[in-house]
């Protein structure tokens, strides 16, 4: 699969390291794909990556996944023109200067981008936990989860497979109003790693019992 990746920050970069593990074909749409910094993401793929502009990233990949900062994310998708039918995954979370919330409960950030990029299939995902928790999942003998709402049955069906690439369990919760909820779910990691300057080893594991093993409590 052809992944574009907007942003080649930690997340995106960490993610696009895992994917291209995997075996995917990587474009990592950036405002300057010559800098060093890009240079040094590309690389580190190990030959199964470039970079190039935004837009000629999205036209010529299967999902294009957004990984920038909320305050550039509608000048972004505006840039990469027409979106329709594209599986967008929406890394971000609607976040001030100071890292509080901006929207949440009666709309969302997910959904605002779903507005934005008219047609496209946006599909919340990896907005709950921190790049070094996507780099490296597993937590003993246990995966984290990965939540992830929105799009049909056939972009959430690619999402999850994507979700399972990097090594973690993924869990649909719903439509993309599901982002409501999934975005004020990471300001727990937020809270704890980037303002109380905790581990960025924080994340979040559904737990499942059978009805035989209730039974038995």
């Amino acid at each position: 699969m052809r992944i574009a990746i907007i942003g080649a920050g930690n997340v995106g970069g960490t993610l696009g390291r895992r994917w291209a593990q995997a075996g995917h074909d990587i474009l990592f749409g950036a405002r300057d794909p010559g800098s060093t910094k890009t240079r040094e993401i590309v690389a580190s793929c190990g030959g199964q990556a470039r970079a190039t502009s935004p837009a000629e990233a999205a036209a010529r990949a299967d999902v294009v996944v957004l990984a920038v900062g909320w305050h550039v994310v509608q000048p972004v998708v505006e840039s990469m023109g027409d979106l329709a039918g594209k599986i967008i995954i929406d890394c971000t979370n609607p976040l001030d200067e100071n890292l509080q919330l901006i929207h949440g409960h009666h709309s969302s950030g997910g959904e605002m981008i779903a507005d934005i990029a008219v047609g496209a299939r946006v599909v919340k995902a990896f907005n709950t936990v921190t790049w070094e928790v996507m780099a490296n999942p597993d937590f003993g003998d246990e995966p984290a989860t990965m939540f992830y709402c929105g799009g049909d049955s056939a972009s959430a069906e690619v999402v999850e497979s994507l979700i399972r690439d990097i090594g973690m369990e993924p869990c649909n919760v719903g439509g993309l109003e599901m982002c409501r909820y999934l975005e004020p779910l990471a300001m727990i990691w937020i809270l704890e790693f980037r303002i109380r300057r905790q581990s960025g080893d924080y994340g979040f594991r559904l737990l499942k019992r059978t009805s035989a093993e209730a039974k038995t409590e």
